[in-house]
Order: structure tokens, then C-alpha cells, then sequence
């Protein structure tokens, strides 16, 4: 089991100052918790942002980090079910900022940021949930009732995570029920439309119309946060016509 023994001390003290900052002045929508013992697994509980198919939803995900943090990015799933293009079916969130665009300096803030923003403007050029991001591009309406289909199913308010201390994780929060996913997976096989009587698709999630062809998970553009240029989705190379966010008093904006 790793320990804060794997980590430097200089280290340590860093993301005990950045913990305990996320802690005091949380960012919106984003609760963070930690086992005081081992800071190599981050918990924290995002809340689905309006005007989004995640709505009222929460999702618990971590991030994991190496021995060689900062120097290497940390790792970050969702553990609660999620359908998403850019978050894979074992919760592997593929986004740049954990990648290719990976700064020593950026802090755990930016990265949660990055994260949430993730839930307000996927790109399904280069999805991860093939089956999402070809929804997405092509039937949207369907793409987004089974996304509030697969929230309202998992994405149930979780155990409070302990900002010191053992974490607390409550297994039936953190289990996906079986059945449940059985239901939400036969939903996606069928091929009709929305029914009229289902609710209206939000707008902020439009697909974006760019090309697809020879895109990796790699190839993405960037989200601004304040002045420091960020990683978004996994969202290839198209650009998104969604208006900014304004999340935590920074602006979220999707450049080409």
C-alpha cells in the first residue's frame, strides 16, 4: 500500500498546503478528501454542472500520483459510472493535462478544474466510449437521455469524504449495481430516438462538427484558466460553439 513515504517531503508539504487551501476555499462544485497517510490517491466528488446531461448528478473520482510527482502527471478515474466519449468504461479520464501538456508547476486546483470542465464540453472526436462519442456526434438527443439515464442511476449523492484522516468511502456508493448497469446497457442497444414525452436535450453540449480522422486523445485543444493555458477534453482537434463557463470565479473557454 503506498504511503507518504514515496513521496519527497518537499513534496509532501506542498500538497499538504494545496489540500488544505481546497479544503478552505473549495472550487465550485468540487469537494476534495485525503487520507492524512497517503497522499498518493486524491478523492473528490464532483458535482454535474448545469445545463449539462450530468446534472444534479455527483461523481466521485481520484487521482493517482507516482513517486515521481510533480515530475510525472498524476492518473485520474472516475469511480462513479459515467457515460462520457472521453472517460473510458473502467473510469480512465484521457485529457491533456494529465498528458502531453503536463506542467510540474500546475497544482491539483487546476487539474480538478480541468476535470469538471471536461463535463461541460466532451469532445467525441477522439473518444475513449466509442459508443458515446459516435452518439453524441450523431443522435444527440439519444447520446443525452442516456447520459442523464446512467446519472440518475449512479451518480447518487456519496459518503462524505474526510478532508483529515481515514477517508470515509461507502462501498454501496462506490459499487456500480449490477442490475442497474444492466438496464442503462440495454437502453443504449436500442435504436429508437428520444420518445416526445422525454425531456429536452440541453444545449451547451452540441457536438462539434470537426473531423474526427487521424485524431488521438492526445491532439487537443485547450481551456483557459485565468492566464494559464489548460488541457480540456479529450476532444481531438474540433473546437466547441458553447459559451464560456464561469466556474469558481474563473472563466472556463474552449480555444481552437
Amino acid at each position: 500500500m503506498a504511503t507518504n513515504e514515496n513521496l519527497p517531503p518537499n513534496v509532501i508539504k506542498q500538497l499538504a498546503k494545496e489540500l488544505k487551501n481546497l479544503d478552505e476555499t473549495p472550487p465550485e462544485g468540487i469537494k476534495v478528501g485525503v487520507n492524512d497517510d497517503d497522499f498518493t490517491t486524491i478523492y473528490a466528488d464532483i458535482e454535474g454542472p448545469a445545463g449539462t446531461p450530468y446534472e444534479n448528478g455527483v461523481f466521485r473520482m481520484k487521482l493517482i500520483l507516482s513517486s515521481d510527482f510533480p515530475h510525472s502527471p498524476p492518473k485520474g478515474y472516475f469511480l462513479t459510472k459515467i457515460f462520457h466519449p472521453n472517460i473510458a468504461n473502467n473510469g480512465e479520464i484521457c485529457v491533456n493535462t494529465l498528458k502531453k501538456d503536463w506542467n510540474p508547476t500546475l497544482g491539483l486546483r487546476h487539474v480538478l478544474l480541468v476535470i469538471r470542465c471536461l463535463l461541460i464540453e466532451p469532445f467525441p472526436e477522439s473518444a475513449l466510449n466509442e459508443q458515446a462519442g459516435k452518439m453524441l456526434l450523431e443522435n444527440y438527443e439519444e447520446y443525452a437521455r442516456l447520459a442523464r439515464l446512467y446519472t440518475g442511476i449512479h451518480a447518487k449523492p456519496k459518503s462524505k469524504l474526510k478532508q483529515g484522516g481515514a477517508i470515509c468511502e461507502s462501498n454501496t456508493a462506490l459499487n456500480v449495481d449490477q442490475r442497474n448497469t444492466t438496464l442503462a446497457q440495454n437502453s443504449a442497444d436500442q435504436k429508437n430516438p428520444l420518445s416526445s414525452s422525454g425531456a429536452p436535450s440541453p444545449s451547451p453540449l452540441a457536438p462539434s462538427t470537426a473531423s474526427s480522422k487521424g485524431t488521438s486523445c492526445q491532439e487537443q485543444p485547450a481551456v483557459s484558466v485565468g492566464s494559464t493555458p489548460v488541457s480540456n477534453e479529450t476532444g481531438g482537434v474540433g473546437s466547441s460553439t458553447a459559451p464560456p463557463q464561469k466556474k469558481d470565479g474563473v472563466a472556463l473557454k474552449a480555444q481552437a
